[in-house]
């Protein structure tokens, strides 16, 4: 009974994966094919890959299911950097007033920014979920950078993570869409986007190092 309730959940979870997928498909059908475009691409032979393996394996670790759990919600969302128009994000040296989280007002502009750091670092390690780290039993800490956007209405969307683990891959995301709203920087009177980043140090401790991109890096890959 358990290895049937085990592998009927490792199906569903395939299931879920290959309905998001599809859907991303289908989002994208009305899209003029490329010529250059392969019949089958990569990532639907290694869907396959993962479908085939499950069913001759009829079962799934916990570890695979936390995976494939983390891939779903990764790719259920559409809020990746690469979908928001670079010309109407600003960086820091642009603006004549800094994004103020809740708590950080009536500083100076430098003031307001160490507060930033503070508040936004104090919110990732307290809500990112430490036990997601420690199951990778890691020998040392690893380092990941990740993206964002403030936009216009003070929301953090645009997100971006280099590579690593897909489980910390997703809940560094799921982190970041939790950030309150704030008070959007400000240029020319009028609010507008600013670009931000965090250096995350993970492994059986948590901690994050948060700051405002002076300037965009030319080597930034613009995928979620």
């Amino acid at each position: 009974m358990v290895y049937y309730i085990k592998e009927k959940i490792g199906l569903q979870l395939l299931v879920l994966l290959l309905v998001i997928f599809s859907g991303l498909l289908c989002f994208s059908c009305n899209e003029p094919p490329k010529p250059s475009s392969l019949t089958e691409s990569n990532l639907i032979i290694k869907v396959n890959a993962v479908q085939e393996q499950i069913m001759a394996q009829g079962d799934i670790t916990k570890e695979e299911e936390q995976a494939l759990l983390s891939l779903c919600s990764i790719i259920s969302h559409n809020d990746g950097l690469a979908n928001y128009d670079s010309n109407e994000r600003m960086v820091l040296k642009d603006v004549e007033f800094v994004t103020i989280c809740e708590g950080c007002e009536a500083l100076s502009k430098e003031e307001t920014e160490t507060c930033f750091n503070d508040k936004i670092s104090t919110f990732i390690e307290q809500e990112f979920n430490i036990s997601l780290s420690k199951d990778l039993n890691l020998k040392e800490q690893k380092t990941v950078d990740a993206f964002f956007i403030i936009n216009e209405t003070g929301n953090v969307t645009g997100l971006k993570v280099r590579n690593s683990e897909v489980t910390i891959q997703a809940e560094i995301l799921r982190t970041l869409r939790r950030i309150p709203v704030m008070k959007p920087a400000i240029r020319n009177g009028q609010p507008v986007s600013v670009l931000c980043s965090i250096v995350l140090n993970y492994g059986n401790e948590i901690d994050v190092d948060v700051a405002y991109i002076p300037e965009i890096p030319e080597d930034l890959e613009l995928n979620n």
